[in-house]
């Protein structure tokens, strides 16, 4: 499956490994490698909302701005 995930103004893949059974994705349009994975469609849509709540939090200590 290729949709994309949307939260909080950012974007990012949803595809799926048959052979390892895992749904992964990667934030789209920013310049740093975010990725994100889980054991099941529902979980990667977790998976990618926390991934930008890490993003931000990590933007934010070192002073840069998103």
């Amino acid at each position: 499956m290729k949709e994309i995930l949307e939260y909080n103004g950012y974007r990012g893949s949803n595809e799926y490994n048959s052979l390892d059974k895992v749904y992964f994705g990667k934030l789209i349009g920013i310049s740093d490698l975010v990725t994100y994975e889980s054991e099941t469609e529902e979980g990667l849509k977790k998976e990618f909302k926390l991934a930008i709540e890490d993003y931000l939090q990590d933007l934010k200590d070192l002073g840069k701005v998103p």
